[in-house]
């Protein structure tokens, strides 16, 4: 008898299989790195609603971010695996990274001043049947947001992606020592050595650049006394996070107020799902995976509420790490998710993630944002520019991306133009959907 002259993949070559199954050996440094990337961004929005909100002890910060961490795993485990129904299904089925997502920040803080942790919670859980409607007729609404409509609004997230980044490079807004040398050493530290070993590592090592970046420059902070190990000493080992710790209260302003920016989100998750298929697959998302990826978010945002988590979305942070390295192995991402949910039972390793100095997480994602940058211009480039794409594009970017960078701009304008001109991603997705219906009438979205 002849032997297959096939050999099986080995565990580095499954990292670029969706289906394989590397040994946990090489999945586990996948997901620790997608894990590190989107921690302090998960924590964030929770941080600044606290600032608002007065009257919060250390316990209930320490709670929020426990159900933070807990919901974070749960939904991405639900993306990468997700629940099939017959043709619906409730998840991508790809390495979607979930967590608490920056566009509600602004609505959050408004909404958290009048009525507190339970306005913010009771807005978030009726608000996201918007969202989950939204993915459910998803079909029928795909006409609307062709490729060049979703590149757009992913040149766009790239683009606000990237002053976030800056800002973590330099300290973080607010930082007594923002800009300092101290910080700017820290970033281009970390920087430096993801793109050393990008340009010039093999196999493993190059793959987990971002993790072996981001560990060099935690070791550099500790060494310059720029990490607090208090807390960390202070934490307990174990606790369990609580549903309805907060009880949602619901306000009829409020919620309104979330619905609109859950379509925002939606649309965001939607670029950064197309961003990852784009860079890895070559293609456009199907229309389950486009539904399911909606859907999942708009369940983990309403479930969440009941467990006292923010509102999510695809993080566009993982999105790049997966255009950038290639990787897209679901078991590796589901073991990062599964890390999550660990961490969500224990304060202290939590605590150790959330000690890492905002420098050195700028200097790891800068270049992971400017990713998905790129990934909504190949989007672009694939559709071609003719005279109605130049026109729709110098539409969508000259008034879309212009006023929505300037709010004060439009601020005399009636209530609901001020608000969808009032958010750059929101007014270029407008712009872009109507530009292209007037201009590109028989345009249609990638057909599956």
């Amino acid at each position: 008898m002849t032997q297959s002259s096939e050999t099986p993949p080995t565990d580095q070559q499954m990292l670029y299989q969706l289906e394989g199954r590397p040994s946990l050996r090489v999945a586990l440094p996948i997901g620790l790195q997608h894990v590190f990337a989107m921690f302090t961004g998960n924590l964030a929005p929770i941080l600044i609603l606290a600032g608002v909100v007065g009257g919060l002890s250390h316990q209930d910060r320490v709670m929020m971010i426990q159900c933070a961490m807990l919901m974070a795993g749960l939904m991405t485990m639900l993306q990468v695996y997700p629940i099939k129904i017959g043709k619906f299904q409730i998840g991508a089925g790809l390495p979607v990274v979930m967590g608490t997502s920056f566009a509600f920040v602004p609505t959050m803080k408004t909404v958290g001043a009048a009525y507190g942790i339970p306005g913010v919670l009771g807005a978030a859980l009726l608000g996201g049947f918007v969202e989950l409607l939204f993915g459910i007729f998803i079909g029928p609404l795909k006409r609307f947001f062709p490729p060049l409509v979703i590149g757009s609004v992913l040149v766009t997230i790239g683009i606000s992606l990237l002053s976030i980044g800056a800002n973590y490079f330099a300290g973080g807004v607010g930082a007594p020592d923002f800009g300092s040398w101290q910080n700017l050493l820290l970033g281009f530290s970390v920087f430096g050595v993801i793109t050393v070993l990008n340009r010039f590592a093999k196999g493993m090592l190059k793959t987990v650049a971002i993790l072996v970046g981001i560990g060099v420059g935690y070791a550099l902070a500790a060494l310059m006394g720029k990490v607090n190990f208090a807390p960390i000493a202070a934490a307990p080992w174990f606790d369990l996070p609580r549903p309805l710790y907060f009880m949602p209260e619901f306000h009829m302003e409020a919620v309104v107020s979330f619905a609109a920016v859950y379509i925002i989100v939606a649309l965001e998750t939607m670029g950064n799902t197309a961003g990852i298929t784009m860079a890895t697959l070559n293609r456009d998302t199907t229309p389950q995976e486009t539904s399911g990826t909606i859907v999942a978010a708009a369940v983990g945002a309403q479930v969440g509420a009941l467990f006292n988590a923010l509102p999510m979305a695809a993080f566009g942070q993982n999105a790049g790490i997966v255009s950038m390295t290639k990787v897209i192995n679901r078991f590796s991402i589901a073991v990062g998710a599964a890390v999550m949910i660990f961490v969500a039972f224990c304060p202290k390793i939590g605590t150790v993630f959330s000690s890492l100095p905002p420098s050195v997480l700028g200097g790891a994602v800068i270049t992971v944002f400017a990713m998905i940058f790129l990934n909504g211009v190949k989007m672009i480039s694939k559709e071609g520019f003719s005279e109605s794409n130049s026109l729709v594009l110098a539409i969508t970017f000259g008034l879309g991306y212009g006023l929505g960078s300037v709010p004060a701009a439009t601020a005399q304008l009636p209530a609901a133009l001020h608000f969808m001109f009032g958010e750059p991603i929101a007014a270029v997705c407008l712009c872009s959907v109507l530009a292209n219906l007037i201009f590109n009438p028989t345009d249609k979205a990638i057909s599956h």
